[in-house]
């Protein structure tokens, strides 16, 4: 009622739109308007309002600054097909294609999987090197207290001495690097002085010959030295005066007698560790001079283990480039790289990578491996929002050394998105026609916006017209007309949009302004609420947070900003026009002063009702009443990940990690870390490392997880029971008993234990675990009790306020008809979930509509190309005689994940039929 009274009283209140060129008088009136429609005070809420509100007008949607092919399928299908008959030299640079290909797609544990896979393919140094640094840069390792850059994590692949060796790493186990942790006092022993021979008199061989620098002498052997390398071996044995002569003068050679007395040590021991890196790089130059090749391997693996830090790596890496030492060279760039982000702000870095001299002097370590390092350092400064000089320079040099047409494609057109941004519209314009030149359509959206930009919007139109007419429409092409377009074929251009591809979030927050403005406030709210259902960002709160303010309701505006600063603590809400102190002045005016068991109290009612942002929000308040309680860090970090904000999920616990109090408690968020990616083994040793200091809640639960992810057999399934059983003994609160018990229950019903399933679930729900309901139901389903299991489901859709992935699971429940509605519920309330689709497809299959069928299935590929939406389709096309199409699907789909048994046995037997087919029609068999 509430909520019907606010709509009636905004339906005669004017709202002014926000505009960055309102006049004094302008805002001055719009804040007295909303101080009357608000209902407080001129004195208490002007310092509230925003300056107006969002208008149509100044929407945009972002330009996307990753490829984004126009056949996605076809080119993951062309991209398996390469990688499965590529050689060894090649196979590292496909992958880095691929991860290039389905950053378009945002999973996160899949282009990980990409970099990892040409981190173990790559065989030179260099990009072993920059392959390792990316790797940590993208697990945001940088962020974690006292973990030092050159630190080994236990991954192999991230090793900072294991990508210094050469070869490719195929058989490392990354859950183990068995790097020796060797003392960087026992590479850098400075304190050793070496002047004179006679300090090494133990020795044994005699010598019998002397090199003279000055007055001083080192006393070598002379076989020693002339095995070293042919021209030492030629002046000591062939027919030079250096042969018959106990003695020689080396003194014009700018060499110390420190380095000749090291040469006389090498040559006995081969060793160079001994020496201080001063003398190593005297002996190094003498090596090069002398053709000393094991001499020079030596120095320069000695040197590299030398560059610990920045100073260090800065003062070698000259030295590096003028000797042309790629080993040297490759430990100087390791410790630049596994720096950043920081190293993109140190000027001294930034002139080494944007020196047109240096650019020169690199050029021997080969295209590849320099567009793999550019490729790197643009994608971290994009990510770090840089349009600097500097950061052109960077994806220049990346265009410079692009060999590839995919290669070249990307660095014009991430090119043309930061000139964009730096409003250099006519040069943007030029490097997305070169792209788009290259084959990467989806430039062209950006030569379009650069020519609306330019004061033509009749151009833009026409040019995006012409795209839709010419290819096979995607969303992002309708949603890019719509800009160009005005009334109600603008509105027809987001609908279709939305369509095509519904994870675009422009059209919604488009629609729920434009009813704004004509004050249609439910209808508006009903669009914003729509998208933050199914895809949560803090763009989309920020707008419904803005909504909420502008109808006087306080209390939901808090709960999103809250939400907001959880999913990203910096963002800067509203454009930077409100008060600092906004969210402080909304609580003072929502709520009297709460006690931590008021926030407790709060938190369970959200958490039952199963309300993901207000339990954020709450758990946001509380951590900001007392930040000292890290555990709710880690309860944040869980309610992201149900929400798909993996980014930030992962950014929650690397604080808890920095913050926890305690070596157990360390280890515990440890092990999640790992966890999240895919480092099973690791994760139950943290967590047995954990238990082992402190028997607590969080370190069986762990425990428990990782168990229930291996391939167990019945009796190691009994473990999880056991582990779980022992979690629950431990010191807890309710939500976390409740989440205990909920996986007990699951972990029976593996077991085939149904009524200790349903006790566990039973139990879960008394303490108020809402979604316990889904395994309850489950339990009476396998009990074929399948009314009480659609019940079970229903009392979850009437608690929970996220019901769409509950209308989806009750339709495993109910008959046809109402199992058809109940995923057409779940397709409105979340358009990204696929299971729907592919339920549709097979039904329509049944029914013999194969194309309907197939039909259905490629709305779901179209903007979200899953593994097993594409086996499905592929399945569809075997069974309708389209080998051709099946097998494109597999290798889709096997590009995604390459040991996927029933995807490698349809591919299999698509490829012998269509193989079978050939034969007969070409008379072979």
């Amino acid at each position: 009622m509430r909520n019907l009274k606010l709509f009636e009283r905004f339906k005669s209140t004017q709202v002014h739109a926000f505009t960055t060129q309102d006049s004094p008088s302008t805002s001055s009136n719009d804040s007295l308007r909303m101080l009357k429609f608000l209902g407080h005070p001129k004195s208490k809420s002007r310092s509230l309002l925003p300056h107006g509100f969002p208008t149509t007008d100044l929407l945009e949607p972002l330009l996307e600054s990753y490829l984004k092919p126009i056949d996605l399928v076809e080119s993951l299908s062309n991209l398996y097909r390469r990688i499965e008959s590529s050689s060894q030299s090649e196979t590292s640079m496909l992958y880095l294609e691929q991860y290039a290909v389905l950053r378009s797609l945002g999973d996160a544990k899949l282009l990980r999987r990409c970099l990892l896979n040409a981190r173990r393919h790559a065989i030179d140094v260099p990009c072993k090197v920059v392959l390792s640094a990316w790797l940590r840069f993208f697990r945001r390792e940088y962020e974690l207290v006292g973990v030092e850059s050159m630190d080994c994590n236990g991954l192999a692949t991230e090793c900072p001495k294991t990508s210094l060796t050469h070869g490719c790493d195929l058989n490392v186990d990354d859950e183990g690097c068995e790097c020796s942790t060797v003392c960087e006092d026992d590479f850098c022993s400075d304190d050793i002085k070496i002047s004179r021979a006679d300090e090494f008199s133990g020795l044994d061989e005699v010598s019998d010959i002397s090199f003279c620098v000055g007055s001083e002498k080192a006393k070598c052997v002379r076989s020693r030295i002339a095995a070293l390398s042919r021209p030492f071996e030629a002046m000591l044995y062939g027919s030079f005066v250096e042969s018959r002569t106990s003695e020689i003068d080396f003194s014009e050679n700018g060499i110390s007698i420190e380095a000749m007395v090291a040469l006389n040590i090498y040559s006995r021991i081969k060793r160079v560790d001994l020496f201080r890196v001063e003398t190593v790089f005297e002996l190094l130059q003498l090596a090069s001079k002398f053709c000393c090749d094991d001499l020079k391997s030596e120095c320069e693996a000695r040197l590299a283990a030398s560059v610990t830090n920045l100073d260090k790596a800065l003062t070698f890496v000259e030295y590096a480039l003028e000797e042309r030492t790629t080993l040297l060279l490759s430990a100087c760039l390791q410790v630049f790289l596994r720096e950043l982000p920081q190293s993109l702000h140190n000027p001294k870095v930034m002139r080494f990578f944007c020196s047109s001299e240096v650019k020169e002097q690199l050029a021997y370590l080969g295209s590849e491996c320099l567009f793999l390092l550019y490729y790197f350092l643009s994608q971290v400064g994009m990510e770090e929002k840089l349009t600097t000089e500097p950061m052109l320079i960077l994806l220049e040099r990346n265009r410079e050394f692009a060999r590839t047409n995919w290669q070249k494609a990307l660095s014009l057109h991430q090119m043309g998105c930061v000139l964009f941004e730096r409003k250099d519209y006519k040069a943007a314009q030029f490097h997305f026609r070169l792209a788009s030149s290259l084959g990467h359509v989806y430039s062209l959206a950006g030569v379009s916006r650069t020519e609306y930009k330019q004061g033509k919007r009749y151009s833009a139109y026409k040019l995006m017209n012409f795209l839709i007419s010419n290819h096979k429409p995607h969303g992002w092409m309708y949603q890019e007309r719509s800009l160009y377009n005005v009334g109600v074929e603008k509105l027809k251009d987001l609908a279709t949009a939305t369509e095509l591809d519904p994870t675009l979030t422009f059209p919604y927050k488009y629609r729920a302004v434009m009813k704004f403005e004509q004050k249609q406030i439910k209808e508006a709210f009903e669009e914003i609420d729509r998208l933050v259902q199914f895809k949560l960002s803090p763009e989309c709160l920020e707008l419904r947070a803005w909504l909420f303010l502008a109808t006087g309701d306080r209390e939901r505006c808090l709960r999103d900003l809250r939400a907001v600063l959880s999913l990203e603590p910096n963002y800067v809400v509203f454009g930077g026009k409100m008060r600092d102190d906004l969210v402080e002045a909304l609580t003072a005016q929502c709520f009297e002063v709460e006690s931590e068991a008021d926030c407790w109290v709060r938190l369970f009612d959200r958490w039952s009702a199963v309300d993901d942002i207000g339990s954020l929000a709450v758990v946001h308040q509380m951590l900001q009443n007392d930040p000292s309680k890290n555990f709710l860090r880690f309860r944040q970090s869980l309610l992201l990940l149900r929400l798909n904000c993996q980014g930030a999920a992962m950014r929650c616990l690397r604080m808890a990690w920095n913050l926890a109090t305690s070596e157990a408690e360390r280890l515990v968020y440890e092990g999640w870390l790992l966890y999240d990616m895919g480092y099973v083994e690791e994760t139950l040793t943290k967590a047995e490392e954990a238990i082992s200091i402190q028997r607590s809640f969080e370190a069986f639960f762990l425990k428990a997880y990782a168990l229930a992810d291996k391939n167990l057999d019945a009796d190691e399934v009994s473990c999880v029971v056991q582990v779980l059983e022992e979690a629950l003994k431990c010191p807890s609160d309710g939500l976390r008993k409740g989440q205990a018990l909920n996986n007990l229950g699951s972990i029976y019903i593996d077991l085939g234990m149904l009524d200790q399933a349903e006790t566990a679930y039973k139990n879960a729900i008394e303490i108020k675990h809402t979604r316990a309901h889904q395994g309850l139901a489950r339990v009476y389903f396998l009990k074929n009790q399948r009314k009480e299991a659609c019940e079970e489901m229903t009392k979850l859709i009437e608690k929970a306020c996220s019901k769409a992935a509950a209308y989806e699971k009750r339709s495993e429940y109910c008959e046809r008809e109402k199992a058809k509605e109940d995923l057409d519920m779940a397709t409105t309330l979340d358009p990204l979930r696929t299971y729907p689709y592919r339920y549709r497809a097979a039904v329509l299959m049944d029914d013999q509509r194969e194309t309907e069928a197939v039909e259905e299935l490629s709305k779901a590929i179209a903007f979200r190309p899953e593994l097993q939406t594409l086996h499905l389709r592929a399945a569809f096309h075997e069974a309708t005689g389209n080998l051709s199409l099946a097998t494109q699907d597999c290798e889709a789909a096997l590009c995604l994940d390459p040991n996927h048994t029933e995807t490698l046995h349809l591919y299999s037997r698509s490829k012998d039929q269509a193989s079978s087919i050939d034969n007969t029609i070409f008379g072979l068999d």
